[in-house]
């Protein structure tokens, strides 16, 4: 069978664009307010140490994504697509599963835009947040909402990084004792990695990146170097902002201020950086939540179409996706909690169950890998993260019995 190759009559600089894009896509969906807290309370919580954390995370994230993306970019197929074809009804779970948590967390996320907005210029979150989800769907509203996506989520996640640079580096953390800690490591704690690891590759996640891989062309065995390259790249650039905001509140954990508040990011950035460093985490917080909320919503839309849909079609549901979140945000304020632990604990359900599809496609379906013969390394490896993955699962479906506490 003839390998699918490029899809789409795009010339080779519009297709290395569009595989920029789908990288950033990918980091900066995994960059979203959940990830700024996640990594500030855990760096109070266990200071150096957190450094392990980090490279452990990043290594078993960066097994899960070579093979999501190596699959997904060799067959050319979507996750749902494959899931069908593996087993009838799969791939229809998958897409259940992923658009209802991207419903809950967009809302989320919308309500995130909201913070940032309100730390950045003062203004009321309802307002920043109804003016963020607007942003968001000029996105795909404009003619060429592809190329607009991917020049934003690569802009924004600039942005972020060069911010973080300048707070990681007033904040003067122990660079030697972070050093020190990424590999003879003062505690492990492989609660704090798992739950690195489900943040930064559950749910959605996990297909944000490889989804808009397709549409850049790059598909076929051909494109597996570029396809493998972008798919390390995406999870270096997530990778390299938990860095920086983990040594900007080392920094600020080892002078001696104790963070307590509520919102200890904040807090963290304003010791760092004083008046301009809140608003820098303003900057941060929005430009992580506006991206989220676009990568939410590509892929929970990706899921519920098929690569058949016309690209305008497409769009014009993905702004009524962000607009329903927007409203629900709007009347409610936030996500309702109930919901968002309902939410996360099938969320967790999303990466092994698709992840399982995937490795079996790389191990028993080589006519969908269209005669592409897999490395039994990386299988291997992928085999290994995916235990991890149903570890990650368990303790998510676990998460329910909260419901009825």
């Amino acid at each position: 069978m003839a390998e699918p190759g490029i899809k789409l009559n795009l010339s080779t600089s519009a297709r290395r664009t569009a595989l920029l894009g789908a990288m950033f896509l990918m980091a900066t969906s995994a960059i979203g307010p959940g990830f700024i807290t996640q990594t500030t309370v855990f760096t109070a919580q266990i200071g150096a140490a957190f450094a392990f954390a980090i490279l452990a995370s990043i290594l078993i994230d960066i097994a899960v994504q070579m093979n999501v993306w190596r699959v997904i970019g060799v067959t050319g197929l979507r996750a749902q697509e494959l899931g069908n074809k593996v087993l009838p009804g799969v791939g229809w779970f998958l897409s259940g599963l992923v658009f209802l948590g991207g419903v809950v967390f967009n809302i989320g996320n919308i309500a995130g835009t909201g913070l940032g907005a309100n730390a950045m210029m003062g203004v009321d979150p309802k307002i920043g947040g109804a003016v963020s989800a607007a942003v968001a769907i000029l996105i795909f509203l404009s003619k060429k909402a592809g190329m607009a996506l991917d020049r934003i989520v690569v802009l924004l996640g600039a942005v972020m990084i060069l911010l973080m640079i300048y707070v990681a580096i007033v904040a003067a953390p122990p660079l030697g004792e972070a050093l020190k800690n990424t590999f003879l490591p003062e505690t492990v704690d492989f609660l704090i990695i798992t739950t690195l690891v489900g943040g930064t590759v559950g749910g959605y996640i996990t297909y944000a990146g490889a989804h808009r891989m397709l549409d850049s062309g790059a598909t076929g065995i051909r494109h597996v170097k570029e396809i493998t390259r972008s798919s390390v790249l995406g999870i270096l650039v997530t990778g390299l902002m938990r860095v920086l905001l983990f040594l900007a509140i080392l920094g600020v954990v080892a002078g001696g201020t104790v963070l307590s508040s509520n919102n200890m990011a904040a807090e963290a950035f304003g010791a760092a950086a004083g008046e301009i460093g809140m608003r820098m985490f303003g900057v941060v917080l929005w430009a992580a939540a506006i991206t989220s909320v676009i990568g939410a919503a590509f892929t929970s839309v990706s899921f519920i179409t098929s690569s058949r849909t016309p690209e305008r079609k497409r769009n014009l549901i993905t702004v009524a996706f962000i607009a329903g979140c927007a409203i629900v945000y709007i009347f409610l304020g936030q996500a309702p909690q109930q919901l968002l632990i309902f939410a996360g604990a099938f969320n967790g359900l999303i990466l092994p169950v698709g992840f399982a599809v995937l490795l079996w496609v790389a191990w028993r379906r080589r006519d969908l890998m269209h005669g592409y013969a897999y490395p039994k390394w990386l299988l291997l490896v992928g085999a290994a993260a995916w235990i991890l993955t149903v570890f990650l699962g368990w303790n998510s479906v676990m998460g329910l019995a909260k419901l009825w506490a």
